[in-house]
């Protein structure tokens, strides 16, 4: 932890979050998100969930719309390396298929810009972090 920052007017907080999972049963991952769409798409029958949800990505951002995080059940307020499952260790038995691999925040002050004020044309990378004033 470095030392106290008091918040001041115009100050960017950016949180940048990384947030791992494992697929285990990949049939199951799949329903899980098919599931998902039909859940904020009550009209979708379900070959057309399986039609709009046939790749990773598609499961991925169904899952992302409706949770807003994957296997969000399972962040329960510990980051890797304290506590939880051994490394290497996977959980079989969840409906969604995935394993829980672990999660990281870090919280960066003072980025150039928010990401709002890029308006469409985002940075390269915009999760890179920016270098330390004066550093």
């Amino acid at each position: 932890m470095t030392g106290a920052v008091a918040p001041k007017a115009g100050m960017t907080i950016s949180i940048r979050t990384r947030s791992d999972v494992v697929v285990v049963d990949p049939d199951r991952f799949l329903a899980a998100a098919r599931q998902a769409l039909r859940d904020r798409h009550p009209g979708l029958t379900g070959a057309e969930a399986a039609e709009a949800v046939a790749d990773v990505h598609d499961a991925v951002y169904a899952l992302l719309d409706r949770d807003g995080a994957l296997a969000a059940d399972a962040v329960d307020g510990e980051a890797v390396g304290i506590g939880g499952l051994l490394p290497g260790t996977r959980v079989s038995d969840r409906p969604d298929g995935l394993s829980p691999a672990g999660w990281l925040q870090q919280v960066v002050l003072d980025d150039p810009q928010p990401l709002q004020d890029y308006g469409c044309f985002l940075p390269a990378d915009p999760f890179a972090v920016p270098p330390i004033r004066g550093g």
